[in-house]
């Protein structure tokens, strides 16, 4: 049998990217969280993490691992909760990325009431950018969010290729300067595709810019240009367009969308990473 204790250094050295900040945030000396992931590797007979000089990975069976550690703890949690009579209580300052808010935030908000109907949510839906920032002030205590690229922290949710978006059918001149519809600086997605397009020699124009995502669906289907937009988080009524040899779109690149809470021991940032997860297997591949 696994220690629970293992379980816990182990899925915080992989939510902090390393053992000395993952012991920080445990109270624990880093020899001691070490001696935990030495223990899990020998009770598995497998290694989770890949270490260099510079940084800590999780290997395949690490990953496969991760997910299922998350869920023992969430599941032990809970079910102290429930003999022990302390179900949480409070409020719980959630912010969540506008991509996801069209797409899958009811079902999220409803199984969250459901494991815990006495805490009150504040919820704040926006660009993962300002999230970050007001994660990083303290006025937000959880957000779900794209990843900065260089930011490690949080638990990866699910991670795919962006793609571009547009309406069905829409032919964009190859001769013009490609319409875009953006959301406003600073923007994850707004800075990954003008670079891409500019590594490209790809001229554009910014046709539309809206902080809405609801704005920028609507300026997509009616034809005024391409969003750069997960797919897995596609609306109905707009494609997928890909490249052509009259038609230069270049590669958007892999994004990941990730769950950022205050350490492993939080029980409602675990309970609401185990909801994004479980929300992410019912999306299509792309």
């Amino acid at each position: 049998m696994l220690h629970p204790d293992l379980l816990r250094s182990f899925v915080a050295v992989a939510e902090a990217g390393g053992f000395s900040l993952a012991a920080r945030r445990l109270g624990l000396g880093q020899s001691t969280v070490s001696q935990h992931i030495k223990r899990l590797e020998d009770a598995i007979h497998r290694p989770v993490f890949a270490r260099d000089t510079h940084s800590v990975t999780l290997t395949p069976d690490g990953d496969t691992l991760l997910a299922l550690a998350r869920q023992v703890l969430a599941a032990q949690d809970r079910l102290l909760q429930v003999m022990t009579g302390t179900a949480t209580r409070g409020r719980l300052r959630l912010g969540v990325s506008e991509d996801f808010a069209a797409a899958g935030l009811r079902a999220v908000l409803q199984d969250f009431a459901r494991l815990h109907p006495t805490v009150d949510v504040a919820l704040t839906v926006g660009l993962s950018v300002p999230l970050y920032e007001r994660f990083d002030s303290g006025d937000l205590d959880v957000i779900f969010v794209k990843r900065r690229t260089g930011d490690r922290r949080g638990a990866v949710v699910w991670r795919e290729r962006l793609v571009w978006l547009g309406q069905n059918g829409i032919r964009p001149d190859p001769h013009a300067p490609l319409p875009l519809l953006l959301y406003p600086s600073p923007s994850i997605t707004r800075g990954r595709a003008l670079t891409a397009l500019e590594a490209a020699g790809r001229s554009w124009r910014i046709a539309c810019t809206s902080g809405s995502l609801n704005g920028l669906y609507a300026a997509a289907e009616a034809g005024l240009g391409l969003i750069p937009h997960s797919g897995r988080l596609r609306p109905t009524g707009l494609a997928v367009l890909s490249p052509s040899p009259t038609l230069v779109l270049p590669d958007l690149g892999e994004i990941e969308f990730v769950v950022i809470g205050p350490g492993s021991h939080n029980l409602l940032a675990e309970s609401l990473l185990d909801i994004f997860q479980s929300y992410a297997l019912q999306l299509p591949s792309r």
